[in-house]
């Protein structure tokens, strides 16, 4: 059986492209202010541990959801 990829729909579209600008916004936001009061991405990864994923589908993953806070946390220390 042949996989068919489908199109995702308008809305799973706009969602991630909300996604990938708030991404990009708060990542220099979090540079920016790390910059004039060091410690606040310490303080930051210090409440990852609060984080979650609220999804109700069955895919729910705390975890994972951290890491990637983690790792954009750890790309904003270096620039």
């Amino acid at each position: 059986m042949a996989d068919i990829e489908q199109s995702p729909s308008p809305s799973a579209v706009q969602a991630r492209q909300r996604e990938m600008a708030v991404e990009h916004i708060l990542f220099h936001v979090v540079r920016a202010v790390e910059a004039l009061k060091p410690g606040l991405i310490d303080t930051i990864e210090g409440s990852l541990d609060h984080l979650g994923d609220p999804g109700k589908d069955g895919t729910a993953d705390d975890a994972a959801v951290q890491e990637i806070a983690r790792k954009l946390l750890a790309s904003a220390r270096k620039g």
